[in-house]
């Protein structure tokens, strides 16, 4: 029996790293397991009730084109700066609101001393 020669075949490339080895050193997750989320603990309600009438109130008022800035009594056109008018005036009101943030009491003292 006459054997005969097998020969493999050679892609044909075009100069340039084929996309596998491209893929492999840039850190490709294949074959790794994503870490394990941590699971957050529930902490109840963060606003309450009284406050979430509170900023619904004063949407109302922004929407009528009604709420004005306590500062300059400017007419308020910002949709953040009225939730921001209606969580501090729930705050003010005593209702159950997230203490402020660090980084927002930065820039409010900031303009503050601005302002002096």
């Amino acid at each position: 029996m006459a054997r005969t020669k097998t020969t493999t075949r050679r892609r044909r490339t075009s100069g340039r790293k084929s996309t596998r080895t491209a893929r492999k050193t840039s850190g490709s997750s294949r074959g790794r397991r994503a870490p394990a989320r941590k699971t957050r603990k529930s902490r109840g309600r963060r606003y309450s009730e009284g406050a979430q009438r509170k900023v619904g109130k004063v949407m109302h008022e922004y929407k009528h084109g009604t709420l004005r800035s306590g500062g300059s009594g400017a007419k308020v056109k910002n949709r953040r700066q009225a939730i921001a008018i209606g969580i501090s005036e729930a705050r003010a009101a005593g209702r159950k609101v997230p203490k402020r943030s660090k980084a927002s009491s930065r820039k409010t003292r900031s303009s503050k001393a601005r302002r002096a």
